[in-house]
């Protein structure tokens, strides 16, 4: 999902469909004669109750990824959240707090029905012109043994391609989680295309970490993020076998949210193999 800027999309989805929650609520509310000044208030601590309860039911999905990283379950930037068991618990909470308050109840349950109507029409309609846009581009790269090479030629199986640099903090500390999941990966392309920097940094900093990465390349002029319309580092794009967008990860991943990833894209079509061969070591 793109970025407005620097501000996450989904953060501005979930805003927008908040005071859009409100507005309905407080109509319906002023229409009734009882208008409930604890509505927005309700709605907003909902939405906190939500985002908290999904990031716990994830990461104890993923407890064992967790523990290996413990620091990384505070960086909720991963985008390791479940879904439905935040919006059980936003709904549940409100039901609680408007037990005791009938003029509430039915502005609430229409702001709340309007709020999650709004996000889950809007994020689904941005993933789905995503989907229909972004594709494997052709563009032509040099790995860092000097051989050209095509990210279109990946079609054939589901690929990762990770955006990245070697002076980018948040690159540096998940590109060791990458390079994990390439080594124990064998039906998913991993492409490490660096953006603007020499072949000579690359190759120091490859060795200064000790990471053994295949199919990583140059891309001098940053014209793949052009092309796929990332807006930061390290962004991280997951297509399925057929080269077509699936997913995007603006951000730090960390073990957990890769593996989830990982996961839903293994999950898709397949195809016969086809892929970049870099040696990059």
């Amino acid at each position: 999902m793109p970025s407005l800027g620097a501000v996450p999309m989904p953060f501005v989805l979930l805003i927008a469909s908040l005071v859009l929650a409100a507005l309905v609520g407080g109509i319906v509310a002023r229409r009734s004669g009882e208008p409930s000044p604890r509505l927005f208030a309700t709605l907003f601590d909902m939405l906190l109750v939500g985002l908290i309860a999904a990031r716990l039911v994830f990461v104890l999905q993923y407890s064992s990824l967790y523990l290996a990283d413990p620091w990384s379950v505070f960086r909720p930037g991963d985008g390791g959240y479940s879904v439905w068991a935040g919006v059980l618990a936003g709904l549940a909470f409100g039901a609680w707090r408007a037990r005791r308050s009938e003029a509430l109840r039915r502005p609430l349950a229409w702001g709340a029905f309007t709020g999650l109507a709004a996000w889950g029409i809007l994020a689904t309609s941005i993933l789905l012109i995503d989907r229909a846009q972004i594709r494997l581009p052709d563009t032509t790269l040099t790995a860092l043994d000097g051989q050209q090479v095509q990210l279109s030629a990946l079609v054939g199986r589901p690929s990762i391609v990770n955006l990245w640099a070697t002076w980018c903090p948040p690159c540096r500390r998940e590109m060791p989680v990458l390079a994990e999941a390439q080594q124990s990966t064998a039906g998913v392309d991993f492409v490490f295309v660096n953006q603007g920097e020499e072949g000579d940094v690359i190759h120091a900093y490859l060795q200064q970490e000790s990471l053994e990465l295949r199919n990583v390349v140059i891309d001098p002029f940053s014209s793949v993020s052009r092309a796929l319309g990332a807006r930061g580092l390290p962004t991280t794009l997951f297509f399925d076998s057929n080269g077509r967008l699936v997913d995007t990860h603006v951000g730090e991943l960390t073990r957990a949210s890769l593996a989830h990833k990982l996961k839903q894209l293994e999950n898709g079509p397949r195809a016969a193999r086809s892929s970049i061969d870099a040696d990059s070591r």
